[in-house]
């Protein structure tokens, strides 16, 4: 036995490596959503400014949304203590074109972070072959002048843009002296999903980038625009959007990239604010049971429901998922047969609830660490 063990261990010694190194486990700290900010409106004390303004509305949005007081209360401390996850200046979209001269001044902005916010970066025009040039000089231009965080590469029509994207990261920490560059790949064209031989191009993207794409980013409106869906009917929970987020999800699958959900662009303005809040709550939880633990944010008014749909989320399963993770672990009967992979993953869920805030560390009986030790989680 011992000499074919040995053999099967030769013959499977590239295969394993392959694995460990395509397939390094998921990371940590997902933020919970991305606030795009149009870059003309960019300023680095925003995400305060919009913490005032989500605070301003929180009983209301609470109120519509049937969130009771003691949500609220742990939803304002949350927004007074930080509103915002992750920032993104958007010089794409949000922006529009504009002169070469507007655009630098505006990249110039961007480059001081915005304060009090984890995670922040830009997103620039696209490698089509139309923005190309615009595109490269912002991403270039905001890098050679200090700019630091997450880069997003939107429209990515194919695998060829992610190369081009990689010699270009590649190109500007030679040039400037920067640490190894990683980007987020927007999913916003169906040539990102699926090829016509069926190839699931998503995944291709993330091997392709060696290790530098960090996410994968569904654009709602690019991509049910291009599958022919009307304006009416373009929205997160169309099948359409099921179906090439649930191929995302498995192309990221064990990567370490974090697959996020996109936006609804109905904001909560004017006469059906109530309405807009409540189908932003329920997208928000719909999209959190599916496995999708972040979203987009397009405005202020959306921070409230956001967190009020995130905590309501883990707070509302936090009990079955201890007494499972509990009795898993005393190896006492719960009513389920968990395995492993379950018990990984409530620990995970356990970890996401005490990372966002939605519970706080004496709520849970397991340390951290062997909340950790549980999940599938890199330890790199």
């Amino acid at each position: 036995m011992t000499e074919l063990q040995d053999r099967l261990d030769r013959m499977l010694a590239a295969a394993d490596a392959q694995l460990a190194r395509a397939y390094p486990g998921s990371r940590g700290h997902q933020p919970v959503h991305t606030v795009y900010v149009p870059a003309d409106r960019y300023e680095p004390t925003i995400a305060a400014a919009y913490g005032e303004e989500a605070l301003s509305l929180l009983d209301t949005a609470a109120e519509a949304v049937g969130a009771d007081a003691s949500l609220a209360e742990r939803v304002r401390a949350r927004l007074a203590r930080q509103p915002v996850d992750d920032l993104r200046v958007d010089f794409e979209d949000g922006y529009g074109f504009r002169p070469d001269e507007e655009e630098d001044a505006a990249v110039l902005r961007a480059t001081e972070p915005p304060a009090g916010v984890p995670a922040s970066g830009i997103r620039f025009k696209s490698l089509e072959a139309a923005t190309r040039r615009r595109g490269l000089r912002t991403l270039e231009l905001f890098l050679a002048e200090g700019g630091r965080g997450v880069l997003t590469l939107p429209k990515v029509t194919s695998v060829e843009q992610v190369q081009a994207m990689v010699a270009a990261c590649e190109h500007l920490e030679d040039t400037y002296g920067l640490p190894r560059l990683q980007f987020e790949i927007q999913i916003e064209t169906p040539q990102a999903v699926l090829a016509a031989d069926g190839t699931v191009l998503a995944a291709r993207m993330i091997h392709a980038a060696a290790g530098r794409v960090t996410g994968l980013h569904y654009g709602t409106y690019d991509y049910s625009a291009a599958l022919g869906i009307a304006p009416a009917q373009q929205s997160l929970d169309h099948p359409v959007a099921d179906h090439a987020k649930a191929v995302l999800q498995v192309a990221a699958a064990g990567t370490g990239v974090f697959v996020s959900d996109g936006s609804t662009n109905v904001l909560p303005v004017g006469d059906h604010r109530r309405a807009a809040w409540q189908l932003h709550a329920r997208l928000v939880r719909r999209s959190l049971e599916r496995g999708l633990y972040q979203g987009w944010d397009l405005h202020p008014a959306q921070l409230p429901t956001r967190f009020l749909a995130t905590f309501g989320f883990f707070r509302d399963g936090l009990p079955v998922a201890l007494d499972r993770l509990l009795r898993y672990l005393d190896r006492q009967d719960s009513g389920y047969l968990d395995e492993p992979a379950t018990a990984s993953a409530l620990a995970d869920y356990v970890l996401r609830a005490l990372e966002c805030g939605g519970v706080d560390a004496h709520e849970v009986p397991v340390p951290v660490d062997r909340l950790l030790g549980l999940t599938r989680r890199s330890r790199t």
